[in-house]
């Protein structure tokens, strides 16, 4: 009783506050110094003369406060000092990451229109390769080198639209969007806000995460975002969204349409053995706690272990193996007391096992009904063999959809192929019939009653794509001639029912597939000679590429050797 006469003649005498008074007190503290829009300013002297008339221990007391609590924690007009130093920013983006010169170059550029108008309005970046290759750890060099607050998280698998869009304010446990706690984590309007794996966002009862991300990544909306917690206006046009994929097709259109997409293909082996060299060795010495012991992984073993064990067009399980070797290193020193240890190709098995990759060949010298394509992957490029056998039968009948019935050849695919790798297969024995009877009108391959099978080797290895059309012809036009194609060849592109040689993607992966593969030739659509040009010179090196239009080229090229 005493202790409650007291609070009373201390808040009469003003040495205390009421409760309401000292939380509107903090609220009011909170935002000194910032630059609050006049339409926010408006909504938070209402929501604190609100306050003063609620009771403490009423739930709508917790709701208000909670609601000021968010509304003074944004950094209303507060921002940081971009950098636009570009020799300092070209050195922390080399000092961390190898290579990825279009997504350097992209920065600096931002930097220097930064610099010239004085001012940097916000963009969507969004980077787009294999895995592994540093997407996302480039972001928070990025943001160094701009002097910019960094902020990330992952959208992968994320199927709720409050998670971007925030709660209504009625619910219990109510919070604002991702977008928002950016903003208060940072306590900078300008941050840097990584949006990771954009291309594997969910979909649920809960609504469309994608078409919620649609109004914070338009560069013409942003600048008055709106979040249904908050439900004031606020600016992201200052915010330089960073978003990774590792594929843009599952990006809906809307969406990809609002973002400026940098490719970064994969890193050739000279570009991985430099990778090891500056950047995982040195780390992964450290984290052994190898840093004062003599052990040393030779270029020669470096070579070997991408070449056997790492092929994939990341460095991730480059830096596994790496990792490994040094565990192995760590044991030995302790086990045996020794100070040195020297990982050669020699001894490279002795830490990291046996060879998984031996060749991408499977045949020396092909068979008739035999090609090499060449395929492009979200791991980047690999070499596929289409395969194909002619069998007699006494039917017609036409499986999986291929060409042919009515009594004639059928045809029928396997190798777990997509829709559009089927179709394509379809498509090209129709074109294969039709073109040999043009060049041997007298074959009666496709004519005679037998079943043709179609079959692309490690049928566990699901395989689709707009890519395969010539080869798959070629192979049945080997079959039928019973003449195989030039060795050391591989080829890519569609082909139209007409014949024509359409374009493909994926040029750099896909050339590298065939260096691995010891290819020397490769045949490739005419509409990708421009992507061909842009590649460094050390891709190029070695391999004689054609550039068709049309099919016949390609048979000149295959058989006429």
């Amino acid at each position: 009783m005493l202790q409650e006469q007291l609070k009373i003649i201390k808040r009469e005498l003003g040495i205390t506050k009421d409760d309401k008074d000292a939380v509107a007190e903090k609220f009011r503290a909170r935002l000194e110094g910032l630059t609050v829009p006049a339409e926010v300013q408006e909504v938070i002297d209402e929501e604190l003369n609100k306050l003063g008339f609620l009771d403490p221990n009423s739930s709508e007391f917790n709701v208000t406060r909670n609601y000021l609590d968010w509304l003074t924690d944004i950094p209303w007009g507060k921002t940081t000092e971009d950098s636009f130093d570009i020799p300092n920013a070209l050195q922390i983006l080399d000092e961390d990451h190898y290579g990825m010169k279009d997504a350097k170059d992209r920065i600096l550029e931002f930097i220097a229109v930064g610099k010239l108008k004085g001012e940097v309005q916000g963009k969507i970046l969004c980077l787009s390769g294999p895995p592994g290759v540093g997407k996302t750890s480039i972001a928070k060099s990025i943001a160094r080198a701009l002097n910019r607050e960094y902020y990330r998280f992952s959208v992968g698998g994320l199927h709720d639209v409050a998670e971007i869009k925030g709660h209504r304010r009625t619910y219990v446990g109510a919070m604002p969007g991702k977008f928002i706690q950016a903003l208060k984590r940072t306590e900078s309007e300008n941050p840097l806000i990584l949006i990771d794996e954009i291309d594997k966002l969910g979909r649920g009862h809960t609504g469309d995460p994608s078409s919620a991300l649609l109004e914070a990544l338009d560069p013409e909306q942003n600048k008055n975002y709106l979040d249904h917690y908050l439900d004031v206006p606020i600016d992201l046009s200052k915010v330089l969204f960073l978003c990774t994929a590792n594929t843009l097709d599952t990006i809906p259109g809307p969406l990809l349409d609002r973002m400026e997409v940098i490719e970064l293909s994969g890193y050739m082996q000279d570009e991985k053995v430099a990778i090891a060299e500056n950047y995982l060795l040195p780390a992964e010495s450290k984290n052994a706690g190898l840093e004062d012991k003599d052990v040393t992984v030779s270029t020669d073993a470096l070579n070997a272990l991408i070449r056997g064990y790492a092929r994939e067009s990341g460095v991730r399980n480059l830096q596994k193996k790496i990792e490994k070797i040094y565990r192995k290193a760590a044991f030995q020193i302790v086990r045996d007391d020794s100070s040195a240890i020297h990982v050669t190709e020699d001894n490279l098995q002795e830490f990291v096992g046996n060879p998984i990759f031996t060749s991408d060949r499977m045949y020396e010298s092909t068979p008739p009904g035999v090609i090499m394509g060449l395929a492009w992957t979200s791991m980047g490029g690999s070499a596929l063999y289409i395969e194909t056998i002619a069998t007699s039968t006494s039917t017609g009948t036409d499986a999986d959809g291929g060409g042919g019935g009515g009594g004639g050849v059928s045809f029928k695919v396997t190798g777990n192929l997509g829709d559009v790798m089927k179709e394509s297969a379809s498509l090209s024995s129709t074109f294969a019939k039709h073109f040999l009877s043009t060049i041997e009108p007298d074959n009666a391959f496709f004519t005679a009653a037998k079943q043709i099978n179609m079959h692309v080797p490690e049928g566990a290895t699901p395989k689709d794509g707009p890519s395969a059309g010539i080869t798959i012809a070629t192979a049945l036009l080997s079959l039928a001639l019973g003449k195989p194609v030039r060795p050391d060849m591989a080829m890519t592109g569609e082909l139209s029912l007409t014949g024509k040689v359409m374009r493909v993607g994926g040029i750099k992966e896909k050339i590298l597939a065939a260096k691995r593969a010891a290819v020397t030739t490769i045949i490739m659509p005419d509409g990708c000679l421009t992507d061909y040009t842009d590649l460094p010179d050390q891709v190029k090196e070695g391999i004689d590429v054609h550039f068709v239009k049309e099919y016949h080229e390609v048979y000149d090229i295959a058989f006429n050797y």
